[in-house]
């Protein structure tokens, strides 16, 4: 198997939303953005899928390695191997990919967000980052986009802390920021013990709201003359926001199951938002 098929592979078996939009690409961007998706694949699982916290936290000092082996020329992994590639075509910063890294290692080091600028600031580094590496492979001309790629990472990782609220309550993570939780009067082991009750929906109300301000801000500083370059995240941006309204409508039932839109449904959301922009 080549290092591209491996990252194919990791990318379609996730089923994300992101998967359905790098369709529309061509294919050298296609296989670039999909490098970069696996990787942040492989990262992320190396901490989650991962019960002992010594060997989750060797595997992330093994990534670090591989990620400066990529851009040095001597990657060993599949996808080291796709991104050294990558890297080169697209310019891509060897930081960002260290920044997803250090991202992935707060994931180890707390599982509660005092503030919403603390809760940033991981955002950043697992999403806002991504998004900057994103915008170069899909490409632009006016620095204003980098603004928008960056925050909507942002909207999308805020979009998966409310999507996940149950399933990281499990892992005994809690995203949304203390302070939330403390305006709402709903306490963290309520959350944990995956509880439904009392202002809970408020709660998921106020997150939904503020994932979708971060989609208007990104949205906003999007040049037109960049809307067609850019148009794989504008249609990952309308999945997401669609989402958000399944989530919504459902009544913000987030603790118990995990709301998705089908297959079909997303493929659709894509190809038409892909073709108006």
């Amino acid at each position: 198997m080549s290092p591209d098929e491996y990252c194919q592979q990791k990318a379609a078996a996730s089923g994300s939303s992101f998967y359905y939009s790098f369709l529309f690409l061509p294919p050298e961007k296609r296989r670039a953005i999909t490098a970069v998706y696996a990787f942040c694949r492989e990262v992320d699982d190396a901490v989650d899928d991962v019960h002992e916290p010594s060997v989750a936290q060797a595997k992330l000092a093994w990534w670090r390695r591989e990620i400066d082996a990529a851009f040095d020329g001597t990657p060993e992994h599949p996808v080291g191997r796709a991104l050294a590639g990558v890297a080169r075509e697209h310019d891509l910063p060897r930081e960002h990919f260290h920044a997803v890294v250090d991202g992935m290692q707060m994931d180890l080091e707390q599982t509660r967000y005092l503030d919403f600028a603390s809760l940033e600031r991981y955002c950043h580094r697992v999403a806002g980052v991504v998004g900057l590496l994103a915008a170069r492979i899909f490409g632009y001309s006016d620095k204003a986009t980098e603004g928008y790629a960056r925050d909507l990472g942002i909207a999308f990782q805020l979009t998966n802390i409310v999507r996940d609220v149950g399933e990281d309550a499990m892992r005994g993570r809690i995203y949304v920021p203390q302070e939330d939780l403390a305006r709402f009067g709903v306490p963290a082991s309520q959350i944990l013990k995956r509880d439904a009750g009392g202002n809970f929906a408020a709660l998921m109300a106020f997150q939904v709201q503020r994932a979708r301000d971060w989609y208007e801000r990104a949205l906003s500083q999007l040049p037109r003359g960049e809307r067609r370059a850019q148009r794989v995240g504008l249609a990952m941006a309308a999945i997401y926001r669609a989402l958000l309204a399944e989530i919504e409508r459902d009544g913000y039932r987030v603790l118990d199951r995990r709301i998705a839109l089908t297959p079909v449904r997303k493929l659709w959301i894509a190809w038409k938002t892909a073709l108006l922009a």
